[in-house]
């Protein structure tokens, strides 16, 4: 039985689905785009078309220089973020991806300064053109030209990226450990991401055949973000290079790409 503070949350959920609804021209014309929504169901997409509409209730988009946003950049961008969440939102009532509210868009790569302590604690400062980029409370910032459907080659994916480490962030810290669900290992999890991180880090520094992109070996936070982009770009060559970790991530997502999409 629902409790009334359940029944007023489903109730807004609802209100939110009803008045701000996506023509179904554009819901179309967006999903058609997007190749890592290949083979799912129309109850799926349903789903799917539900939480974009969630999403968009409660994030805002913000322009920079002469980039402009619209209907179909703002729902493109929401659709990919939402993928990763279509199988995981059972506690979900009215908000998607809590705790922050903002998207930044640039036209293209933009330029982010950090600063940096080397292993002797010196602080450095890295100047970097990016394509995105997220933080744990703040915005996730895109670059729209990488972002767009269509755009996309091979196994990348920047909005899949970088809503992967928001997600990774949902316990509070970066390390390519996102918070699992009930009946999962966490010892599992840690030991077969550390086997393939090992692994993939030993051929990029031995210059031997590498599948992925080499960017997976800065940390296990950005591998598990690459491989999230892999697992759902070309499931396929994940599941047959690192089978350990395509199955966790199957648990995790609790979807399975390979099987719904041809190779």
């Amino acid at each position: 039985m629902l409790t009334p503070v359940s029944k007023l949350r489903s109730w807004r959920r609802s209100r939110i689905l009803r008045r701000s609804p996506i023509h179904q021209a554009l819901w179309q014309q967006v999903t058609a785009q997007i190749d890592a929504l290949t083979g799912l169901t129309e109850e799926e997409l349903g789903r799917l078309h539900d939480l974009t509409v969630l999403f968009l209730e409660g994030k805002k988009f913000f322009a920079t220089y002469e980039m402009q946003i619209n209907d179909f950049v703002r729902v493109a961008i929401a659709a990919q973020a939402c993928l990763l969440i279509l199988n995981i939102d059972s506690q979900l009532e009215t908000k998607v991806y809590p705790g922050w509210q903002s998207i930044i868009l640039y036209p293209g790569a933009f330029v982010a300064r950090h600063d940096y302590r080397d292993e002797i604690g010196v602080t450095h400062k890295r100047v970097m053109a990016l394509e995105g980029e997220a933080s744990n409370h703040g915005p996730v910032v895109l670059s729209w030209e990488d972002a767009q459907p269509g755009r996309t080659q091979g196994d990348r994916n920047v909005v899949l990226h970088e809503f992967a480490h928001k997600l990774d962030f949902l316990d509070g810290t970066s390390n390519g450990h996102p918070p699992l669900h009930r009946g999962m290992s966490s010892k599992t999890w840690s030991e077969v991401l550390s086997a393939a991180f090992e692994d993939l880090t030993n051929r990029v520094e031995h210059h031997l055949h590498n599948p992925f992109n080499p960017y997976a070996t800065t940390n296990p936070a950005e591998f598990f973000a690459v491989m999230t982009e892999v697992f759902f770009q070309t499931p396929h060559r994940l599941r047959h290079v690192y089978p350990d970790v395509y199955h966790q991530f199957a648990l995790y997502y609790r979807q399975d790409p390979a099987v719904r999409r041809p190779r």
